[in-house]
Parts: structure tokens; sequence; C-alpha cells
């Protein structure tokens, strides 16, 4: 397991966390910054682009619903919360951790919730991928010596 280091991972993490989780996790943190926002979390869509075999032409697959928020914290770094679907809070709350981990908070804020929560998930990856080889079926021709 890598450290959270770059912004591009705590917020990719952030995005795909279960909600209830990361907010269980942020209610751990006891000094929350104030805040103003720049986006107030706001519902829309977005079009997932798609390519068949992986390698083939880009194709639009459809539209999901993604909910963004921006924040600026009062010291003045400002975050951004991009999620799935239509969970405004979770928006705000990865805006706040995002604005937060640019901060001399930042080392709390990945102890309390980015590590945890990356822990969390590759376990759960894992029992997926093990529960998933467990019913894996491998087929194969035999020969039959017909001509």
């Amino acid at each position: 397991m890598h450290k959270m280091e770059n912004r591009k991972a705590w917020i990719g993490l952030l995005a795909k966390a279960p909600a209830d989780r990361l907010a269980a996790l942020w209610n751990k943190v006891v000094e929350r910054p104030g805040f103003t926002y720049l986006r107030r979390p706001e519902i829309g869509g977005a079009m997932v682009r798609g390519r068949m075999g992986g390698t083939g032409a880009a194709f639009n697959l459809g539209e999901m619903t993604v909910t963004r928020c921006s924040v600026q914290i009062n010291s003045g770094e400002v975050g951004h919360g991009y999620v799935q679907g239509r969970d405004m809070a979770k928006a705000e709350t990865a805006a706040l951790i995002d604005a937060l981990m640019q901060t001399h908070a930042a080392e709390a804020i990945r102890d309390t919730i980015l590590t945890p929560l990356q822990a969390e998930m590759e376990t759960a990856r894992t029992a997926r991928a093990a529960k998933a080889a467990a019913t894996k079926v491998d087929f194969f021709t035999m020969v039959r010596g017909e001509d």
C-alpha cells in the first residue's frame, strides 16, 4: 500500500470511498476549518466514454450523475470534491479534506481518514477478487483422437 502523497490519489480515493464510512472518519476530525463555498454542492452529469477491449476507438457509453463542490478554507487553501451520484454531503466533505491535505494538518488527515479508507478499500477489493477466483471455471478442449 503506497502512501497518499499526491493530490490525484487522495481525490480519487475520496471519490470512491463509501459515503457512510467517509462520514464516520470525518466525524473523528476535531479541528474542522471554517470555509466559504466557491461552488456549493451541485448535481450534474458527465459523459462516460469507453473503448472496446480497452484499446479500440473511444465511444460515448452514456451519462453518469456526479456531484461537485469547491471550498476555500479560512487559511486560503482551495479544495475540490467530485463524487459519483447525488451525495452533496460527501462532495462537501471530500472538498474540505482536499483543502486540509494542502495544510499543516495533512499528516493528521492522512492518518485519520485516508490511510484507513485505503486499507479498507484494498481489503474489500482483495476479498472480491478471492470470491471471484473461487467461482472461476477453466474450460478446455480434449483431443478425441478422431480425424
